[in-house]
C-alpha cells in the first residue's frame, strides 16, 4: 500500500499554547491523521505561546489538508501558514545558465565576446565539425516534448510538462555533467515537431525526445534519427527498456534461470513495451507475449496498428489468445509498463517457481508489491519507496555522456544493450540479492560506467576514418585540450 512520502510534503506553521503537552498534542494530532513528521521547530517562543513549524510527509494533497485541519481543530492552536515543499522547490523553475568563463574585464569581453569570437566564429563556418569543440554543443542535450504524455498526467501541454523537462535537465546536470535545456513544443503535429527539432538541432549534440504519446512517438523518432547527424533518444521507450534489461539480467542471476528458457509477458506496448520487446530479443527468450488493453496481442487480431503488426510477427509463437491472465500462467517473467491494478495474486501464483514481477506503472503499479511478494521470488516496481526501483535516471545521463564523448552520430541496439550490462554489472556478486537487483539512483559508480560502456560501443561502431578528434581550421591542435 502506498505511504505517505515526501512527493506530498508540507510544513505547517502554528501557534500553540506554552503548556508541557503541547509538543505532544501536535504530533500526536499528526500521528492519527496518517501522516508522518520529518521536522518540528520551535521558531518562537513566547510566556502565552510558541510557534512551531511541523514538517510531515502525506499522501496526497487532500490528505494534506486533513492534517492541517487536524491541527486546527486542536483547543488553543492556530494554523498560521501552510507551504507546499514541493511547489517551493520549483518556485522560479529548477535551472539556470552560468558562465564558463571569466568576464571581470575588457580583456575577458574582447575574447568571450567580440572582437575575438568572430575569429571563432570564422573557424567554424569553414569546418562545422569545429562546434563540437568550441561551443556548447559538445556537451549540450535538448530535452523535446510536445506535453501529449505526461508522467501519468497524459496530454497536458507544453506549459504544463516544463517542470517535468526542468526535472530532466537537472538530472542530466547532477548525474553526469551534461547541459541539457527544455524544449516543449506548442504543437502535437508530427510535422511540425520533426521540422522544429530539426531547426534547432545544431546546437546541440544530442535529442532526448520526452512524454510524446504513441504512436507518434515512434515516428518523430525514427524520421528524426534519418535526418539528423546526432543521436535522437526517445527516453520514455530506450530508457526505460535499458534499465529493464539491466535489472532483469540481475534477477535471472538471482534464481538461476537463463532468459533463453523464459518466457516474458509484457503488459503494456506503447513507448516503453515496445522497446522493452525489442531490447529483448536480441537475448533470444524462449517467448515473449504481448498483452495490451484488448489482450493479448497476436497475429489474427484484426485492431492493431503497426507498431502492434509488428510486435505480432516477433511474439507469441504458441499463438496464445485471451486476456493477461491466460498470458502470465506458466510465466517466468511479468513486466508492466501500463495502468494499476491490472495483475492479480493469483496471477502471480499461476506463473512457474521463482517468478519475477516487475510492476512499473507509476505512482500505482499493476500488483501492489507486497502482495506480489508473497508469490514471487523477486519483486520490482516504478516506486522509491520499495526495494529494486526501476528508473530512468540509472540510464540517461550515462548514455549521454558516452555518446557526447564518442562524439557519436546515432545511437544503437548494441550501445543501449552495452549501458544495461553496465548497470548490471554495478551490482557485484556480494551486494545481489533479491531485494536489490539494480544500483541505487545515487550511486556515484553508474553513470561513468555506463558512460564507459556507451563511448566504447559507440568508438567501435565508427568507421576508422571518423575516429579522429582534431579539425581542419584551428590555428594549432586543441583537440585533447578540448575534450570534456
Amino acid at each position: 500500500m502506498p505511504v505517505p512520502g515526501p512527493g506530498y510534503s508540507i510544513t505547517v506553521r502554528v501557534e500553540a499554547p506554552p503548556s508541557t503537552s503541547a509538543a505532544g498534542d501536535l504530533t500526536s494530532a499528526i500521528g492519527r491523521a496518517g501522516g508522518v513528521i520529518t521536522a518540528f521547530d520551535v521558531v518562537e517562543s513566547h510566556a502565552d505561546r510558541i510557534v512551531v513549524d511541523i514538517t510531515c510527509n502525506a499522501l496526497s494533497a487532500d490528505h494534506a489538508e486533513d492534517l492541517t485541519g487536524m491541527l486546527g481543530d486542536l483547543p488553543g492552536v492556530r494554523v498560521r501558514k501552510v507551504s507546499d515543499r514541493t511547489f517551493l522547490v520549483h518556485l522560479g523553475g529548477k535551472i539556470e545558465v552560468n558562465s564558463r568563463v571569466a568576464l571581470a574585464n575588457r580583456d575577458d569581453l574582447s575574447r568571450a565576446y567580440t572582437p575575438g569570437v568572430a575569429r571563432v566564429c570564422t573557424a567554424i563556418a569553414e569546418n562545422p565539425d569545429d562546434a563540437r569543440r568550441l561551443t556548447v554543443k559538445r556537451n549540450a542535450v535538448a530535452v523535446v516534448t510536445d506535453g501529449s504524455a505526461v508522467l501519468g498526467l497524459g496530454n497536458i501541454g507544453p506549459e504544463a510538462a516544463l517542470p517535468v523537462m526542468e526535472g530532466k535537465a537537472a538530472l542530466f546536470k547532477k548525474f553526469s555533467g551534461v547541459n541539457a535545456w527544455p524544449v516543449c513544443l506548442d504543437t502535437q503535429d508530427t510535422e511540425e515537431i520533426i521540422r522544429a527539432v530539426e531547426l534547432i538541432a545544431p546546437v546541440y549534440g544530442g535529442i532526448n525526445l520526452e512524454d510524446i504519446a504513441a504512436p507518434r512517438c515512434f515516428e518523430i523518432e525514427a524520421r528524426l534519427r534519418e535526418k539528423l547527424d546526432i543521436p535522437v533518444f526517445h527516453d520514455d521507450q530506450h530508457g526505460t527498456a535499458i534499465v529493464v534489461l539491466g535489472a532483469l539480467r540481475n534477477a535471472l542471476r538471482v534464481v538461476e534461470k537463463d532468459l533463453t528458457g523464459c518466457r516474458v509477458v509484457v503488459c503494456g506496448v506503447g513507448a516503453a513495451g515496445s522497446a522493452i520487446i525489442r531490447l529483448l530479443q536480441h537475448h533470444k527468450p524462449a517467448d515473449v507475449i504481448a498483452v495490451d488493453i484488448d489482450g493479448i496481442v497476436h497475429s489474427e487480431r484484426g485492431d492493431t496498428d503497426e507498431n502492434l503488426r509488428n510486435i505480432a510477427a516477433t511474439t507469441n509463437e504458441d499463438g496464445r489468445t485471451g486476456t493477461l491472465s491466460d498470458a502470465v500462467r506458466d510465466a517466468d517473467v511479468f513486466i508492466g509498463v501500463s495502468a494499476p491494478n491490472l495483475l492479480t495474486a493469483e496471477d502471480v501464483a499461476s506463473m512457474n517457481s521463482d517468478a519475477i514481477v516487475f510492476a512499473l506503472a507509476n505512482p500505482d503499479p499493476e500488483i501492489d508489491p507486497l502482495t506480489a511478494q508473497q508469490h514471487a521470488t523477486i519483486v520490482a516496481t516504478g516506486r522509491s519507496d520499495y526495494p529494486n526501483q526501476i528508473n530512468n535516471v540509472l540510464a540517461f545521463p550515462g548514455v549521454f555522456r558516452g555518446l557526447l564523448d564518442a562524439h557519436a552520430h546515432e545511437i544503437t541496439d548494441n550501445m543501449m544493450i552495452a549501458a544495461a550490462n553496465a548497470i548490471a554489472d554495478v551490482v557485484d556478486g556480494e551486494r545481489l540479492n533479491a531485494s536489490f537487483i539494480v544500483p541505487s539512483v545515487f550511486d556515484s559508480a553508474v553513470a561513468p560506467a555506463v558512460a564507459d560502456s556507451v563511448k566504447k560501443a559507440a568508438l567501435a561502431a565508427k568507421p576508422a576514418e571518423s575516429t579522429a578528434t582534431g579539425g581542419t581550421s584551428m590555428p594549432w591542435s586543441m583537440a585533447e585540450d578540448l575534450d570534456f
